[in-house]
């Protein structure tokens, strides 16, 4: 006999983390129904992560979610200060960290990087995801067992409130459950592991910290004559802190580290005996790096920390979680809508594996985090177009839809006429450049642009007398041809010296 499935769902996503609401939140974007299944109870009360890059910001932007993140943004320049001791930071001196500047991210995008904790994002997206009315999250809800099928994927699901479980059939599944993924494990996948990289004890506080730091407000502040290799990290306002020292757990377990103990060492780190301190949460952390063998098997796949695991050098384990979450969910839909051909999805891992690899690498060095916003910028914005102002207010990143977007110069009326001809594929949104824009995107007069909803162009041309046919070829190739995304980057020029250069257009 059968057994009987409960409940079926185009998409389940396992894990109501930034990745899998990113997904969620994208798949209800283009009307696909999706479950969201979590075994926490509620949204995790510790702040985790603390910076969004500009490619999340700019992807919360489009969604009209950025004003509302940035309201828990600590507001601070983002560099390092390297110092004596926190009350010494104005004699101290500034290090990039790999976030571009104020003026760079002007120049660079329409939404600068934040310092925003993960506590804070995560209730945001999850009530963007209720509010699709396509999509849901259960709570208290685990992954008991995966069965693939040619044409689905049955998983078994445990309510703990209920005390019962319920098999669902989902056309696709999405583990987005974390470095101690259940999806991964039912699938069978391995995941590489570098072991413990060190351990650091971290302190959750509350306390004036910015008084002793003085104006000097930065992402993190370390401590350079520290024998612990100190540092304090801002997650949230007014006052919450985030202690860290590396820490020999042998010789003194955490068990035996009392609150007493823990603000003596602030007071120390701080410079500042009479510091009065609120300790929220006192634990151990361990810094180590993993990489699934591969990040899919048939209809599911794996994002964010289930498909890699970083430490927190560098702030990209949050931020390369999202943009898996999108990268993988958009191609789903556009699957699922029958856009395009399932080949699709054989890019999402070609195409996330070698930035997952980038933070890896990185996040293994004990330097990691010092790195220049030129060595990082690349992996951050991803290759997508240049962002330049085309109106008050309105980025040239404003102009891409959920499909793909055509961007004519001034004198291509031909494309639109061309673009009108094609049937089936995906959307095609033309949008018609300004002189000065078209120029700043490298469109010339007669060109056009083919550009991918997350900004990534497809192709480029200077100009035909009927372009039909070498549109049509490229929306085929670009969405039914396995892998062929990264050749037809080449096309383009990823980014411009925008480092170098401060313009508006």
């Amino acid at each position: 006999m059968t057994p009987r499935i409960d409940e079926e769902v185009p998409v389940l996503v396992a894990g109501a983390g930034p990745a899998g609401l990113v997904a969620a939140a994208t798949l209800a974007k283009h009307g696909v129904e999706t479950l969201v299944v979590d075994t926490r109870p509620a949204p995790s009360r510790i702040p985790r992560a603390n910076a969004i890059n500009m490619s999340a910001m700019e992807l919360f932007r489009s969604w009209g979610l950025e004003s509302e993140i940035r309201e828990g943004d600590v507001g601070v320049v983002p560099q390092a200060r390297l110092s004596r001791t926190l009350s010494d930071a104005a004699e101290g001196h500034s290090v990039e960290v790999g976030f571009p500047s104020h003026e760079q991210s002007d120049v660079l995008g329409p939404a600068p990087a934040a310092a925003v904790a993960q506590d804070h994002l995560e209730p945001i997206l999850e009530r963007h995801v209720a509010s699709s009315g396509v999509a849901r999250v259960e709570r208290g809800t685990s992954v008991v067992d995966v069965e693939m099928g040619v044409n689905d994927v049955v998983v078994t699901l445990a309510d703990a409130r209920l005390g019962r479980q319920r098999r669902v059939r989902a056309k696709y599944l999405v583990g987005a459950d974390g470095i101690r993924s259940s999806v991964r494990s039912a699938l069978g996948i391995r995941s590489w592991s570098s072991g413990s990289l060190g351990e650091r004890l971290a302190v959750l506080m509350r306390g004036p910290l910015w008084e002793v730091a003085g104006r000097d407000h930065r992402y993190t502040i370390y401590l350079t004559q520290q024998e612990r290799e100190d540092f304090f990290l801002p997650v949230g306002k007014p006052d919450r802190w985030v202690y860290g020292a590396s820490w020999d757990f042998d010789a003194e377990p955490l068990e035996t580290i009392s609150h007493d103990r823990a603000r003596a060492l602030i007071r120390a780190a701080a410079g500042r005996q009479d510091l009065e301190i609120e300790l929220e949460r006192v634990q151990r952390v361990t810094y180590e790096v993993a990489l699934a063998q591969r990040f899919r098997e048939g209809r599911a796949f794996l994002v964010g920390d289930a498909a890699h695991r970083v430490t927190p050098r560098g702030g990209t384990g949050m931020n390369s979680a999202i943009r898996d979450g999108y990268d993988l969910a958009w191609k789903l839909a556009w699957v699922l809508k029958r856009w395009t051909g399932e080949q699709l999805l054989d890019s999402y891992e070609a195409e996330r594996r070698p930035v997952a690899e980038h933070n890896v690498r990185r996040s293994s060095d004990p330097t990691g985090t010092l790195r220049t916003a030129a060595e990082e910028v690349r992996t951050d914005l991803g290759g997508r177009i240049r962002h330049i102002w085309i109106a008050e207010g309105r980025s040239s990143l404003d102009l891409l839809g959920h499909g793909l977007t055509l961007l004519i110069g001034p004198n291509g009326e031909h494309w639109k006429v061309s673009a009108g001809r094609l049937a089936g594929g995906p959307p095609l949104d033309v949008e018609a450049l300004e002189p000065m824009a078209s120029r700043a995107l490298g469109v010339s007069d007669r060109g056009a642009l083919l550009v991918r909803p997350d900004g990534v162009p497809v192709a480029l041309w200077s100009g035909q007398r009927d372009p039909g046919e070498s549109l049509a070829r490229e929306i085929a190739f670009m969405s039914g041809e396995a892998h062929g995304n990264a050749r037809l980057h080449e096309r383009h020029g990823t980014l411009p010296s925008a480092l170098r250069a401060r313009s508006r257009t």
